[in-house]
């Protein structure tokens, strides 16, 4: 995969800022989550004539979240690098992420613990930027349950009425009077992800495959 920013070679760079979240199964009552936030200077800008880019931050966050309550059970702050030695000294102070809800009400939540002078700038930020990656990350584990159960992903879902919860007005597809919603309300099955019709389409597929519906013919 490349790059998700346009190329600019005719644009004068002077900093990138890059986040990074992989979720991870343990079992199923338990996700890993690990995240990271790195912010570059290009080469030359800091120190003179230096071939090297020189990276001023990089955080990383790792996270346990028990399910499907989505509650951090441990949690660890690293400081890879950092401007000032006295940066890793806030570390500690996360563990009092342990026990919070990841869910709604996470981001005021971080805010309140860690904003300001009670934490580093930069590891909150990625914290808020995590939360919805392990929000995301539940239909992916729904996807897993129904292949490992011999099911369609789209057919039969038995976590999907509580994704569709945790869902509800996070954004103007779910908000809960728009058509998306009303759908589901309905009963009725929702269509596999935009991505998934077109890549079963490039492979000759039918997105009934989706839902376990039989091929036509």
């Amino acid at each position: 995969m490349t790059g998700l920013l346009p190329p600019d070679d005719d644009l004068d760079l002077i900093h990138t800022r890059t986040y990074e979240t992989r979720v991870y199964l343990i079992d199923d009552t338990e996700v890993l989550v690990r995240g990271a936030v790195s912010d570059l200077k290009p080469a030359g800008l800091y120190v003179t004539d230096d071939p090297e880019p020189l990276e001023i931050h990089q955080m990383q966050v790792e996270l346990t979240v028990a399910l499907p309550e989505l509650t951090i059970t441990s949690a660890r702050v690293g400081f890879e690098s950092h401007p000032a030695e006295e940066c890793p000294s806030i570390a500690g102070h996360y563990g009092s992420l342990v026990g919070l809800s990841i869910s709604r009400g996470f981001t005021h939540k971080v805010r309140e613990l860690f904003g300001g002078p009670r934490g580093c700038t930069h590891a909150t930020a990625l914290l808020q930027a995590m939360a919805p990656a392990v929000v995301q990350s539940m239909w992916s584990v729904g996807v897993r349950a129904a292949r490992q159960a011999g099911r369609a992903p789209g057919a039969g879902d038995p976590g999907r009425a509580r994704r569709f919860a945790g869902n509800l007005n996070t954004c103007h597809v779910w908000a809960e009077d728009g058509e998306h919603v009303a759908s589901l309300e309905r009963g009725e099955t929702p269509l596999p992800p935009l991505q998934v019709r077109r890549r079963l389409a490039e492979l000759g597929r039918e997105s009934g495959e989706w839902r376990g519906e039989p091929a036509a013919g």
